[in-house]
């Protein structure tokens, strides 16, 4: 082997760099957790691209790479982190990424990952028992909830009556129900589908911005008349603007009435069926045909890892019924060892083993005990936002999302969405806390996914504070 590729390749080099990043990876989360450094140090898009452009390759430690890449990216373990719906994973998980990527089993087929599958099994089998399915039910774990959508969207397509989509391709015109604050990741699925803006049916939502269910029936008629077959439904628990839950129970009635399919994005709320105190959310969530839940929102583990749940487990192997001698003999047993038989991806990291070393480090209540403080968080936050008369609350929050606005006396409604983009925007620029905004209702509010257990009152006072300071001087 020739001197360079030895070097890359060195045990002990790789012991020595070991150390040092993760001395280096605990300092940071000190600094974050104690607040002692900001969210984020913000810099423009093409300052960022220019520092990595010029960066001297070959002639430094890996560790000061590694230093400036934290140094120059948004902290997620910082308690006054309250932006997107991405959790600080726990170390533990974080190191069984690291195992996983060193170990680089691509589990398409048993032999190239033994461990992680039967541990994807076992975690798998948990959840599902989590969600209220039976014996019958079953599922995989795949890479984010775009794709875990998209994969439950095409079990769901491959049931259409008389229709063997995936080798006879579409020719019907084929529509699925969704609500108007579905994820866009549903949206971008069902337009992968083929499907088009014409088979994509939008809900409307009520004041509290879920589903209005007793619309079904009327929506499911147009559909027909249009000459559209309604494949699907599909319910938010919750959706991403709001937080909110749809009435998961009356869609399942509509769609058991109509024979069609009922798939669920729990994508952020599914991590509830831990919560006693907030399960009820999700109440109807057994009767649906697929689930997807998110590991990396409500379960504390590092991006990216969805687990895609069938209540008929048969369902997951007649989506990707296809011949690849290769890598799959032919056979009629469902061999749930071998990933690729139902899953999107060939390669897949070992995603099972980042969930599975919370679970054996922790027990399965600390689950139930993040989201139990992440929500509790989201009612004191907006108790705090109703004590205040130049703040809106939204609407009364059912998660960790919560959406509000700064108002002014005498301020018109556009005047009133430019000052909360400016304020959220000088927030963003001075980095001590990491928010968002969303529009409803052609309405610009302020928005916070409150997902770091150590964020507390202080930090949420801190937080409203500083948005009247700024409000006040704009």
């Amino acid at each position: 082997m020739v001197e360079k590729l030895k070097q890359v390749y060195d045990p002990e080099s790789f012991k020595q760099l070991g150390y040092e990043i993760i001395d280096l990876l605990t300092h940071h989360l000190e600094e974050a957790q104690n607040e002692h450094i900001p969210v984020m140090n913000w810099q423009e898009p093409s300052s960022q691209l220019d520092f990595w452009k010029n960066y001297a390759l070959g002639d430094k430690p890996a560790v000061s790479l590694f230093k400036e890449i934290i140094g120059k990216s948004i902290h997620i373990h910082h308690p006054k982190y309250m932006g997107h719906q991405v959790c600080p994973p726990a170390p533990v998980a974080a190191l069984a990424s690291l195992v996983s990527a060193f170990l680089n089993n691509g589990m398409a087929i048993y032999e190239m990952g033994g461990a992680a599958t039967a541990i994807e099994k076992v975690v798998v089998d948990l959840i599902v028992q989590k969600v209220g399915y039976g014996i019958r039910g079953d599922g995989f774990i795949t890479s984010g909830g775009t794709l875990g959508n998209l994969t439950a969207l095409l079990a769901a397509r491959q049931q259409v009556k008389n229709s063997n989509i995936w080798e006879n391709g579409l020719q019907d015109n084929i529509g699925v129900m969704v609500s108007a604050e579905a994820h866009y990741s549903v949206d971008r699925a069902l337009r992968v589908m083929g499907f088009g803006a014409k088979g994509i049916i939008r809900i409307p939502v009520g004041k509290n911005f879920t589903m209005q269910t007793q619309l079904l029936e009327a929506c499911y008629e147009n559909a027909k008349q249009d000459g559209i077959r309604v494949m699907a439904v599909v319910g938010c628990s919750p959706s991403t603007s709001t937080g909110m839950f749809d009435d998961l129970e009356a869609i399942a009635g509509f769609c058991k009435k109509e024979k069609i399919w009922f798939h669920v994005d729990a994508a952020h709320g599914g991590g509830a069926v831990f919560s006693e105190k907030y399960k009820h959310l999700l109440k109807g969530i057994d009767q649906a045909d697929s689930i997807v839940i998110d590991g990396h929102k409500m379960l504390m583990t590092p991006g990216i890892m969805t687990f895609v749940l069938f209540k008929e487990k048969n369902n997951s192997y007649a989506t990707f019924n296809q011949k690849a001698q290769y890598l799959l003999a032919k056979t009629k047993d469902e061999e749930w060892y071998n990933m690729a038989r139902r899953t999107m991806e060939c390669t897949k990291l070992m995603m099972s083993i980042k969930f599975y070393s919370i679970l054996q480090c922790y027990g399965e209540e600390v689950f139930a005990q993040s989201v139990d403080c992440l929500f509790d968080l989201g009612k004191e936050l907006a108790v705090k936002i109703k004590q205040r008369q130049n703040f809106e609350l939204a609407l009364e929050p059912q998660s960790n999302i919560v959406c509000f606005r700064y108002i002014k006396p005498a301020v018109s409604a556009a005047g009133l969405n430019r000052l909360n983009s400016e304020i959220r925007n000088e927030i963003l620029e001075k980095g001590e806390f990491y928010i968002v905004q969303t529009a409803l209702n052609d309405l610009v509010y302020l928005r916070t996914t409150l997902m770091n257990p150590q964020t507390d009152g202080g930090d949420l006072e801190e937080l409203l504070d500083e948005i009247e300071r700024i409000g006040n001087g704009n």
